[in-house]
């Protein structure tokens, strides 16, 4: 960090919330959870009254077991003992922001199967991307509930298909109240962990998420810098925007080091991944932002076999700057496990896990997102035994 950065009133009144902030979760980035950290950048498993170190975050619910981004994979992560559950939110075509990792639903729901739609069927561009399908912002809520959801990768994760049908697509209220619901049962507050999905795409055809999303937050009291929420963007301009809206902590997520955010294309700023993570593009992050969502692969990079390589800097360059680190995504199966935790021949089957989870555990994360919450949660007790 530059000593100008480091220094100024400015910086230090902006950072200020967010310093408080991570030390309220209880997720300790920065030079204050650097003194719990023991040799190799293994967290000491102290819970501070928040989230504990490593934290594991369910991603679109308990998703290895259930079909993703549905009731029933939310409240089995909950179940399962999940930190965190995400949720990704894309409007319909009448301003209700629902729970989808994308606005086109042709995989994840059984539309293709109501011939009422199939006028709807389209191709269209977002974010630079051709595609052909249904999509939530052509559709109404009530027409959106009459569909049922699905399995998205029903090659890999068969027995999913079995609950095919048994669960419609949630609105992010519905979540929430879901949320204050299991919170009162259990006497403790139900985290999530909410991204706006393509916000300058919505934001060009007059479906703004932000302004939509801050209002649902301060309606159920999660608009705070304490509250029980992060909120996360591809984009760092969305988390730049929802910064002035509310005070609920921001994470920046960063794809591969070539990959040129869709905010900056539209707007010709030149900055890349690879610019984000170098020591001045964090130092811009931690300016409205309280940590990042980088790919595993920005953590430990791979070789050209696939297999693990030596970390970068990027945690220790991270946390100096206070930003907290919630890398993405682990999952079971041998298709989506580096090459040197494969096992077997069948990519479906279940790989080394554990091993993965400690090499990525070791380089000093504080948490990681999962779709087998029940794993996570194992390796990461395994890790701070």
């Amino acid at each position: 960090m530059t000593q100008g950065a480091s220094n100024s009133p400015a910086r230090r009144s902006v950072l200020g919330a967010a310093v408080l902030t991570t030390a309220a979760l209880g997720i300790g980035a920065g030079a204050a959870q650097a003194g719990e950290r023991t040799g190799g950048g293994r967290p000491s498993g102290k819970d501070r009254g928040g989230l504990p170190v490593p934290t594991v975050i369910a991603h679109r619910g308990a998703s290895g077991y259930r079909p993703e981004h549905t009731i029933g994979a939310y409240q089995l992560a909950l179940d399962m003992g999940a930190h965190v559950i995400e949720q990704d939110l894309v409007p319909t075509k009448d301003g209700h922001l629902v729970c989808r990792h994308e606005n086109d639903i042709t995989g994840t729901t059984d539309v293709a199967s109501h011939p009422e739609f199939a006028s709807r069927r389209t191709t269209k561009s977002v974010d630079g991307v051709s595609l052909t399908g249904w999509f939530t912002e052509d559709f109404t809520l009530a027409e959106l509930k009459t569909l049922r959801a699905k399995e998205r990768i029903p090659g890999t994760r068969q027995e999913n298909t079995l609950y095919d049908g048994r669960w419609t697509v949630p609105t992010f209220e519905e979540v929430l109240q879901w949320a204050e619901k299991e919170g009162r049962r259990r006497g403790r507050p139900v985290w999530l962990y909410v991204e706006t999905k393509h916000p300058t795409y919505f934001r060009g055809i007059g479906l703004g998420l932000e302004e939509r999303l801050a209002k649902l937050l301060r309606r159920y009291g999660r608009h705070r810098a304490d509250s029980p929420t992060f909120l996360q963007s591809f984009e760092p301009t969305s988390m730049e925007r929802m910064a002035r809206l509310v005070a609920t902590p921001r994470v920046v997520l960063l794809w591969t080091p070539d990959d040129r955010p869709w905010d900056f294309r539209e707007s010709g700023d030149p900055r890349t991944v690879a610019d984000l993570v170098a020591p001045e593009g964090l130092d811009w992050i931690a300016g409205f932002a309280q940590g990042i969502g980088p790919l595993l692969d920005l953590v430990i990079p791979k070789d050209a076999d696939g297999r693990l390589t030596e970390p970068t800097t990027l945690v220790r360059d991270a946390h100096a700057r206070g930003l907290v680190l919630h890398p993405y995504t682990m999952r079971n199966e041998n298709t989506f496990l580096p090459a040197d935790f494969r096992r077997g021949t069948d990519p479906s089957a279940y790989g080394d896990v554990f091993g993965a989870y400690e090499a990525y555990f070791a380089t000093g994360i504080d948490g990681i997102f999962t779709d087998n919450p029940d794993t996570g949660l194992l390796a990461a007790a395994d890790f701070t035994a």
